[in-house]
């Protein structure tokens, strides 16, 4: 196995060295003064927690295995691919953040049903202009750190992108046309009149429909699990991510982290290109 260090800041020397004793490795090669492969290490019990210590972000990565075994990326979109949650700063416009957030973050420690707590929080938008969605996606959605650099080596590599959302159509269509995605799938929040409704049209994409938007895009290009790479943050992304041979938890919550291949945890989207990189 290869040990992958990256860091957001220069990776001093010493904490190098000392990652290299815990996991035995052969030999230290420096890429970057932010990014190190170990070669030849194994795994360490004591090398989790270091590393979080330092704000370093790891992975065992076995030898050979880079960016071209791969032939489709799943992303969750809010907090994930983008820096906010959509919801959320609807809400907002409304004057009501607090009272959806803290529905958003329940849903993602995985303590409430992601497709009530949806429920739940598009009932608060109700009569809400439509402009407000304008709005948000004009003002307030960016793309997370080292987006840009991910996707033009996803696309070097001729890796296919799927982003798929329990947030909603809206967002991720414009998303995919702006970065060129290859395929999207959301929620749609129902519109009558120029306002919302408070209702969600349709069935809801939960974590199980996130799971069958994989399979689904996964079998309709022929590949095999161990093709997949997903990438999620929230307990609702968990079920996606156990389809996928290689799941990353992206800046996620604990129990994402837990279950994960790969947490980064401080490093940008670009970590998945350190990661596997040749």
């Amino acid at each position: 196995m290869n040990l992958i260090l990256q860091a957001l800041h220069d990776i001093p020397s010493a904490q190098v060295e000392h990652l290299a004793g815990l996991s035995g490795a052969a030999r230290i090669e420096q890429i970057a003064a932010h990014l190190y492969r170990l070669r030849e290490a194994k795994p360490h019990a004591d090398i989790a927690a270091y590393c979080f210590e330092h704000r370093i972000d790891y992975g065992f990565v076995p030898q050979g295995k880079h960016l071209g075994d791969f032939g489709l990326v799943v992303m969750d979109m809010d907090s994930t691919l983008i820096n906010i949650e959509c919801i959320d700063e609807i809400a907002d416009m409304q004057g009501i953040k607090p009272q959806v957030a803290e529905i958003t973050e329940s849903a993602m420690r995985g303590e409430i049903d992601f497709a009530e707590s949806l429920r739940r929080r598009v009932a608060l938008l109700k009569g809400l202009d439509e402009s407000a969605l304008l709005r948000v996606y004009d003002e307030r959605l960016k793309l997370n750190p080292g987006a840009e650099t991910m996707l033009a080596e996803l696309k070097k590599h001729g890796i296919r992108t799927l982003l798929v959302s329990g947030g909603f159509v809206f967002f991720t269509e414009r998303l995919k046309q702006r970065v060129g995605l290859d395929f999207a799938h959301a929620n749609t929040l129902e519109i009558v009149d120029g306002k919302l409704t408070g209702n969600v049209a349709g069935k809801i994409v939960d974590a199980q429909g996130k799971a069958d938007w994989l399979n689904h895009v996964r079998t309709e290009l022929g590949l095999q699990p161990e093709q997949v790479i997903a990438m999620g943050d929230g307990a609702n992304d968990l079920k996606m991510m156990a389809q996928a041979g290689v799941s990353i938890a992206y800046h996620a919550k604990p129990v994402v982290r837990a279950q994960a291949s790969y947490a980064l945890n401080f490093v940008g989207l670009d970590g998945l290109v350190n990661l596997l990189g040749n």
